[in-house]
């Protein structure tokens, strides 16, 4: 595995050690380098040096050329208005750094951090007994995508999902499933994800009706609740049921959204339980909760409600039951103590942010959170419709996230069957790229949206060849695996000795790009600036096509080879950067 350093951090290496060289005085300077539509990059630095110097700033940048190495990386430089240096890179050096990544195998050339740590991240946090809907695609795509991307830097990574498996509503269910036995078996033993749901739906209508209309259920719903939390084993053995019948549901709709759950990563609310009267001695022995009208709370001078009171985080209540704060300063405990995290990230609604913010402050009242203990909520924003308000059925329900899979999928398949008889795709490919563009056009859609926004669920767009979504990009990936098809004995190789056309280094440049644009990306948590690096990568590629033809026997074999070279590149670049964003991409559409 070797690292290679991209061609901006070569240049911007090379113009800070020209700035110490020719101005000594100014001690560490940043050349801010970014790149231009003038040169390749411009270096803006030379302005603020110049003042800070009481300086003139052409003056400084001719003294910054002078002492800058020619020749290697550097093809030209240019002082340009009041001090900014344009500069154009060598074309060898632009096929030599494209070829040392090609020569990194899956990893093409992007380092791993040299001081990882352990990242805990929260996500896909669906409640037992409940069906799953649109509410829970953005916490389980964009979870994904990050535990994909921080892996790939070489962060520690321990998945966790909280599911909601613990709570009154309980007592309820295994009341009725103790005087109804049987509702959750399945004949023949074994049941799929739908059989599962139903089932369930099944039980929790039943009781829901018991509960409202009979007292006496009621009351021996809420004893169930204290023997569940108490421990009792015949209420725990039906609690379990629920859990495991869940789980078979929740299985079949990760499997349906292309992403590995897996058992051990699934610590609910319930993995906490035995904590919680521990977590609240803690906090009221050190003075960080104080009792309140009976409750255990936690106050801040900057969480105020409507009428200007000040509004508590509530850890313990008056009845003396346990609220979400309690299981969440827990899980903290447990996964900084016990997991030995460093960071915390919780993919969780926008709409929870003050009660993150104030667990968050809670934990680092009580010492649990600190410099070197970090948690950060990846607040997201609303799926919306077309209309612009919140996503829902004709009927106003919310929609279900097995059904709008489902009808992407179907979307998607219909696209493929339209253009399969041009490339003579078989039924089995059909169906199968169907469910990988109807899936890819959910999670791109999701993800090339900054998270905390809210955006449009548009099937018609998102399943469109054009514009930024996940079948152009899956489309110009299995376009270039036709080209590599058709090239016969011609085979991709770098010819660093070669001039390059303009649409081939802006698509060199753009290539040398992605190990920067993932480090920005799992530093910031922001998947989306990877969903915009590879929409702009398949740009470039549509204009290489258009201005440089690749296959052709009016062009040289190393120019052939050298094509070849950067249109291989540029796939597995793509192939790796949607990998990451949890999206396939099929060798045939």
């Amino acid at each position: 595995m070797a690292s290679v350093p991209s061609l901006a951090s070569t240049l911007q290496q090379q113009l800070a050690d020209a700035l110490t060289a020719a101005l000594p005085e100014a001690g560490t300077a940043d050349p801010l380098l970014r790149r231009s539509d003038r040169a390749d990059f411009q270096a803006n630095g030379i302005l603020a040096l110049a003042k800070k110097l009481k300086g003139n700033p052409r003056e400084l940048a001719s003294k910054v050329t002078a002492a800058l190495p020619t020749g290697a990386l550097i093809k030209d430089i240019e002082v340009s208005g009041p001090g900014f240096l344009n500069v154009t890179l060598t074309d060898r050096a632009i096929t030599e750094t494209l070829a040392a990544r090609a020569a990194d195998g899956d990893r093409l050339g992007v380092p791993l951090k040299s001081a990882a740590g352990t990242t805990v991240i929260d996500y896909a946090q669906p409640n037992v007994a409940k069906e799953m809907h649109v509410g829970h695609l953005r916490s389980a795509v964009i979870g994904d995508a990050m535990v994909q991307i921080l892996e790939f830097t070489g962060e520690n990574v321990v998945r966790r999902h909280h599911i909601g498996d613990w709570g009154t509503q309980f007592g309820m269910l295994i009341q009725y499933l103790f005087e109804h036995p049987g509702e959750l078996e399945h004949e023949g033993g074994k049941a799929d994800g739908e059989a599962a749901m139903s089932s369930l739906n099944r039980v929790y209508k039943a009781s829901r009706v018991l509960f409202d209309s009979d007292e006496e259920f009621k009351a021996r719903s809420r004893d169930r609740v204290v023997a569940l939390q108490a421990g009792d084993p015949e209420t725990l053995a039906l609690w379990q049921g629920f859990v495991d019948e869940s789980k078979i549901y929740f299985y079949s709709v990760f499997n349906k959204l292309d992403m590995e759950i897996a058992d051990p990563d699934i610590v609910g609310e319930s993995g906490y339980n035995d904590m919680l009267e521990e977590t609240c001695r803690i906090l009221e022995e050190t003075g960080v909760a104080v009792r309140s009208e009976g409750a255990l709370c936690v106050f801040f001078d900057d969480v105020k409600g409507p009428d200007g009171n000040p509004v508590p985080l509530i850890v313990k209540k008056t009845n003396g039951g346990y609220g979400y704060a309690a299981t969440d300063l827990s899980a903290i405990r447990d996964r900084v103590q016990n997991l030995k995290a460093d960071t915390l990230v919780y993919v969780v609604d926008a709409r929870q942010s003050l009660h993150f913010k104030m667990v968050f402050e809670t934990a680092r009242r009580a010492g649990w959170l600190n410099e070197d203990v970090k948690a950060h909520q990846l607040a997201f924003g609303t799926v919306l419709g077309k209309d612009g308000k919140p996503f829902k059925t004709r009927e106003g329900t919310t929609v279900r996230l097995e059904d709008l899979l489902d009808e992407a999928v179907e979307r998607a398949t219909a696209v493929v069957r339209e253009k399969a008889g041009k490339v003579g795709l078989s039924e089995e490919e059909i169906v199968e790229n169907g469910r990988y563009v109807g899936v890819g056009a959910v999670k791109y859609a999701d993800l090339s949206t900054s998270a905390v926004r809210d955006y449009k669920f548009d099937l018609d767009q998102m399943v469109s060849l054009n514009g930024d979504t996940s079948v152009y990009l899956q489309y110009a990936y299995a376009r270039i695996r036709s080209i590599l098809r058709k090239a016969g004995d011609a085979k991709p190789a770098a010819h660093p000795e070669l001039d390059l056309a303009p649409a081939e280094r802006a698509l060199g440049l753009h290539l040398d790009q992605f190990g920067a644009v993932l480090e920005e990306v799992a530093e910031g948590y922001e998947p989306h600036k990877l969903a915009a690096y590879l929409y702009q990568l398949a740009s470039h590629l549509t204009t290489f096509y258009d201005q440089c033809q690749v296959l052709s026997d009016e062009n040289p074999a190393e120019v052939v080879e050298n094509r070849l070279f950067i249109v291989e590149l540029t796939a597995r670049t793509l192939h790796q950067g949607m990998k990451l964003l949890g999206i396939r991409t099929p060798e045939r559409l």
